[in-house]
């Protein structure tokens, strides 16, 4: 199987089935392809039909969105997600919650591995979903006693908040110990470390991501490779 992935310093949506894939050791070939500049033909049609990262291709079956990715891979690997009913039910919805929901986090602190930004506001929206992010997490690792959210294993579930991880150690937002404390555990995984650490590395800028990031406040470090 081949995964199309973006920059690793910007694609939180690239990080989901490539860190789920790595922490279960599912075989794939990584394709990274820089997010274009303005300038060069849009390089993401080429193999997929949004023009969108992530896209799985396997043989001759292409699938082009993060969740589909995670169920697709869950007919071949059960483990994709929690054995027991309940808990999967539990990790499927909040994963969904996930993959739509959580626009305002998403706008204002906008995925910057290599930057430590603070906020010059923070808009009531955020706050509250910061709050619901909160509160998710803290329900799954209560109910199914951690050290990830549905359980002891590394799930589907957890390669969707892993970006939000990332987020965390950029904008620092205020929140539970818990939460915090489950933040830190996905951090300290060693795919999330590899991720990091090429995400330092990359030479390219893309003004579109970079811009965002220095519109919503003060960049306290840039711990990046230079360009």
């Amino acid at each position: 199987m081949k995964l199309f992935i973006g920059n690793k310093n910007y694609s939180s949506w690239s990080l989901r089935p490539w860190v789920l894939m790595r922490q279960l050791d599912i075989e794939f070939e990584e394709c990274l392809r820089p997010f274009p500049t303005g300038v060069e033909p849009h390089p993401f049609f080429e193999f997929s039909p949004s023009g969108k990262v992530p896209c799985l291709v396997d043989g001759a079956i292409t699938v082009w969105d993060s969740l589909a990715i995670c169920e697709y891979l869950a007919e071949e690997f059960p483990r994709v997600w929690p054995a027991d009913h309940a808990a999967r039910a539990w990790a499927r919805s909040a994963a969904a919650e996930m993959h739509s929901g959580f626009s305002s986090i998403r706008n204002t602190c906008t995925m910057n591995c290599g930057l430590r930004v603070q906020l010059r506001t923070v808009p009531a929206a955020v706050t509250s979903e910061w709050a619901r992010m909160d509160e998710l997490w803290r329900e799954g690792l209560a109910r199914y006693r951690g050290p990830f959210l549905a359980g002891p294993d590394f799930t589907a579930v957890d390669a969707f908040f892993a970006p939000v991880a990332f987020r965390i150690q950029t904008y620092s937002p205020a929140l539970s110990e818990a939460a915090l404390g489950y933040a830190q555990h996905l951090l300290a995984l060693p795919a999330m470390q590899d991720w990091y650490e090429a995400a330092l590395r990359e030479p390219w800028r893309e003004e579109q991501h970079e811009a965002e990031a220095r519109e919503v406040g003060q960049w306290l470090q840039d711990l990046r490779h230079p360009a």
